[in-house]
């Protein structure tokens, strides 16, 4: 249901341009003025454009009354526009869209259930072609068909072309692999825990990064993980079982409520905290913005691409920025008062300085010499704004630049003989690109402890 519901709105957001025009024209809303605009368009999607209306009751009854006059005012828009498919209808509002249409589709590998040689080899027997390895973002930006490549910078990472559509792919629907934005795969990755670890996921749900993070621990270890909402937890556990998800321990709370003394956090020595923003660099915000509705924060819903918490307008008001950035700057001291931290990263789906580089700033001049900025990934492309002294360890990333969803990421380490380490894979990730050599995942490690599961 939950991925039903997602196809649903993607394409009702896809559409939403053209369904706002056939509104306008029908008179829908001014003769149904108890009829929500965003459900309006819903409707007249289901009717027009989808497999026909599933719902019952009144609303049915309502899309059928107006049916005659929508379908004729969608017959008077193609001819207007000189198109005979509804597909058609979308090309202008594609063209003025160009870097929401170019972020390819990302497919991270779930090493929990299966391995990169056995889904490229899955992927291959459904007809795609498998490219290699990516040797720059050029050659990501240059997929089409039925291509897909090795990413060039995260492990276990294919990319396929922009609008590719595998949400009843049986991978997908099996956990084999999620699908989730390269941006979105940086803070579990450059967490880089070691098998074992204590960890905590701050702002949980819905839940792609947490199951990233037990992928990279195999299930060994102990993830606590925070979100205040029970829906968004019942969703996350939901992912998290698909998964095959065993090492999380799911909570119900505020995460800044949350006692740092406890003996339960003890171990603790990581910390993701991907906090509430204004979501300003996702690019699906603005279909969301066009749907009229206030899509949910961190760029990781079922699929990965639809953010957490409510975002409340296009471009934020400096007062609504200073509100996110006191709150940010709050949890992110807060999360520092794990007595057994040692590394902590620090992320966000948005594109404003007051979110990120000044409140990485702000908190690290409050913790004094206790904790420092580490120059993490040092060939990834784009950098932090130069805000400050060392803003430039922080990453960055756009569409423009990096074909990923606009994000920020910055790593926290303890001063100190008890410093974290990255773990070996990210450490041999960094020694290859350095090198300029591919790392070629379906291969590494050599030696495996025990089969994956393999997708038949």
């Amino acid at each position: 249901h939950v991925r039903q519901l997602y196809a649903l709105v993607s394409e009702t957001l896809r559409y939403s341009p053209v369904l706002e025009k056939l509104l306008a024209a029908a008179a829908l809303l001014q003769a149904e003025r108890k009829l929500p605009p965003q459900l309006a368009k819903v409707l007249v999607y289901d009717l027009l454009f989808g497999k026909g209306l599933k719902c019952g009751g009144r609303w049915k009854a309502l899309a059928r009354r107006h049916r005659a006059r929508l379908e004729a005012e969608l017959a008077r828009l193609k001819v207007q526009q000189k198109v005979s498919c509804n597909e058609e209808l979308l090309a202008p509002v594609q063209a003025a869209s160009p870097e929401a249409s170019q972020v390819p589709r990302y497919v991270r590998v779930n090493t929990l259930k299966s391995c990169v040689d056995d889904v490229i080899d899955f992927f291959k027997r459904q007809g795609y072609s498998y490219m290699g390895k990516a040797a720059s973002v050029e050659e990501l930006r240059a997929l089409s068909g039925k291509k897909f490549l090795l990413d060039l910078h995260l492990p276990e990472l294919l990319v396929f072309p922009p609008q590719t559509d595998l949400h009843d792919n049986v991978l997908y629907t099996s956990g084999h692999v999620i699908l989730q934005d390269k941006a979105s795969c940086l803070p579990a990755f450059l967490l880089s825990p070691a098998a074992g670890s204590h960890i905590i996921d701050a702002c949980a749900a819905p839940g792609n990064k947490t199951s990233h993070l037990a992928a990279i621990l195999k299930n060994k270890g102990q993830i606590f993980a925070f979100d205040v909402d029970t829906k968004r937890l019942v969703t996350m556990n939901t992912l998290l079982m698909r998964a095959g998800v065993t090492s999380v321990q799911l909570a119900q709370q505020d995460f800044l409520t949350v006692d740092p003394g406890d003996p339960k956090y003890s171990k603790v020595t990581c910390i993701l905290l991907d906090p509430s923003c204004s979501g300003s660099g996702n690019t699906q915000g603005a279909w969301s913005r066009a749907l009229g509705t206030r899509s949910p924060g961190d760029g990781c819903s079922p699929t990965g691409m639809v953010n957490r918490l409510p975002r409340e307008e296009a471009a934020p008001s400096a007062e609504r920025l200073q509100a996110l950035a006191g709150f940010q700057r709050k949890v992110l001291s807060h999360a520092l008062s794990f007595p057994a931290l040692q590394r902590l990263v620090y992320s966000t789906c948005s594109l404003h300085r007051e979110e990120n580089e000044d409140v990485v700033h702000a908190v690290l001049q409050e913790q004094g010499l206790a904790f420092r900025l580490v120059n993490a990934f040092p060939s990834w492309p784009c950098r932090g704004l130069a805000a400050f002294p060392g803003a430039e360890c922080c990453l960055r990333a756009s569409p423009a630049a990096t074909l990923t969803h606009g994000f920020f990421v910055a790593i926290l380490e303890r001063c100190g003989e008890r410093a974290a380490a990255p773990s070996s894979l990210l450490v041999a990730v960094e020694e290859n690109l350095q090198h300029g050599e591919g790392t070629e995942l379906g291969t590494a490690p050599k030696k495996r402890k025990r089969k994956k599961q393999r997708v038949k």
